[in-house]
């Protein structure tokens, strides 16, 4: 299961030594629910390798602000604390995989 990220947790999370995940959600997005298992069975498979964690939207505008987040799903990929790919709108876990992959 993925990590819920907040305006309050998400730096500690980026600041650790493993390559962050996170994916930018809403509970009324349709393609958002559709990814969302997708995630959560990702950070079962990568468990210990990758931190992959969610941020609702709705719930956290600054964290929102930061990375001008404008569509949902959008999922940001970060290695280094920074920011390396992203991936804009739903689509299927072999795109994620192999991002992740890049990222280890």
């Amino acid at each position: 299961m993925a990590l819920v990220v907040t305006d309050k947790n998400y730096k500690e999370l980026l600041n650790g030594n493993k390559p962050v995940v996170l994916d930018f959600w809403a509970e009324w997005c349709g393609p958002c629910r559709m990814v969302g298992p997708v995630i959560d069975e990702l950070a079962t498979e990568y468990e210990g390798r990758v931190v992959m964690g969610k941020v609702d939207i709705d719930d956290n505008y600054d964290l929102v602000s930061e990375y001008g987040i404008r569509s949902v799903p959008t999922i940001l990929f970060f290695k280094g604390g920074q920011i390396v790919d992203k991936q804009v709108g739903a689509t299927g876990k072999d795109a994620f995989v192999e991002k992740i992959n890049k990222l280890l």
